[in-house]
């Protein structure tokens, strides 16, 4: 606020192995992505000139930029020899133009990138245990940024639409870069995995049969001649909520989980669980939002048994039925989307909407209003 330009920041950590890396992250992973916009906040601050492509360079001129040079141009290069200070250097198309708003993106994602480091670097000092999933939202000159590594969501609802800000990060969703890797560095697999997918386990006495198989090239499936190596345990096995990477974890990007290994052996996990977040950007200036216009945020205990479209429903119609003074009617509502998520005890355990079985996760939700007021926030 100081340099003249206004934050907003929510985060959500889902804790797994134990609460230390949520703990850890909750206090600190804003300090780091306020300190990677700093470093950029006089660039932020200019928006009629694009970033520097080398600080403290003066910016181009646009005349001059826009001149594009052929191919055989770019060869030849001009007057002198070749490599005297007098040729120009080869060029085969123009320079690019990175926008204000990748910078925030990439400040975000170095951000995730040290707080992981962190705690890898003070987790036998401080006993940071386990590992978490994150879900973070930067509100920066009219626009929001919702970064995401794990399985929790965020969607906006504007006008009773839902539009999706997150994906989820799982060893299905991510089967062909886990995959890839393992078959570019086998030796993460400890000779107990192989990198292929099957249907099932296969069996020994499947040895020399053909059966359905796919590799990280494949989103279909073809037969393959079973080997000796295809009995080893599949590096994802399992499918929906139930897969699990190595047999062990079910999400495969967020934060810590440095010292998880596969049960009973010395095979680390972490090569194959990214720190880094999908960033998705919405302008907030560009729509026309009402007081019923929300962003939610909400671990996966919510996603798992409502969908989009029923947390939506249920939000727009709790809110118009609060005082539209009432700061905390969002919170309320958060709250209702938590109680609906959980359902009613009944014979057959806690019950949702159509006797479907309610959550047993831990359940977290952020209801944000787009408007504040007469003013965007």
């Amino acid at each position: 606020d100081t340099d003249g330009i206004n934050l907003y920041y929510w985060s959500l950590f889902d804790g797994h192995a134990g609460s230390g890396a949520a703990v850890v992250a909750s206090k600190l992973l804003q300090h780091h992505i306020l300190g990677q916009l700093q470093e950029i906040v006089d660039i932020l601050r200019n928006t009629a000139v694009l970033p520097p492509t080398c600080l403290g360079e003066e910016p181009d001129n646009p005349s001059t930029n826009s001149r594009t040079l052929t191919r055989a141009a770019s060869l030849r290069g001009g007057v002198g020899a070749p490599g005297s200070p007098s040729t120009p250097p080869t060029r085969f198309f123009t320079e690019k133009k990175i926008p204000h708003e990748c910078l925030v993106i990439g400040a975000i994602e170095s951000a995730f990138k040290e707080m992981d480091l962190q705690i890898e670097r003070e987790r036998t000092v401080y006993n940071i245990s386990g590992g978490c999933t994150a879900l973070v939202v930067v509100y920066l000159l009219g626009k929001l940024y919702v970064a995401n590594a794990g399985d929790s969501r965020a969607i906006i609802i504007r006008n009773g639409e839902v539009i999706p800000m997150s994906s989820e990060f799982t060893p299905e969703t991510e089967r062909q870069r886990l995959q890839y890797l393992a078959y570019m560095q086998p030796h993460l697999l400890g000779n107990e995995f192989t990198h292929l997918e099957f249907p099932r386990r296969v069996q020994r006495k499947e040895v020399g049969k053909r059966m359905l198989y796919r590799d990280f090239n494949m989103t279909g499936w073809a037969y393959k001649t079973i080997e000796e190596d295809d009995l080893k345990f599949p590096l994802i096995y399992g499918e929906g909520k139930k897969a699990r990477v190595m047999a062990t974890i079910g999400v495969t990007r967020g934060l810590g989980d440095h010292d998880l290994k596969v049960h009973d052996s010395n095979i680390y996990i972490k090569p194959f669980l990214s720190s880094s977040p999908e960033v998705r950007v919405y302008d907030l200036l560009q729509y026309e939002h009402g007081p019923d216009d929300v962003l939610i945020l909400a671990t996966d205990g919510l996603w798992d048994v409502l969908l989009n479209e029923e947390v939506a429903e249920a939000v727009t119609n709790f809110l118009p039925n609060c005082d539209p003074d009432d700061p905390h009617r969002y919170t309320l509502a958060a709250q209702d989307l938590v109680m609906r998520a959980r359902g009613v005890l009944k014979d057959r355990g806690w019950r949702i909407s159509n006797d479907r079985l309610g959550s047993g996760d831990d359940i977290s939700v952020y209801v944000i209003p787009l408007i504040h007021g007469n003013k965007q926030s």
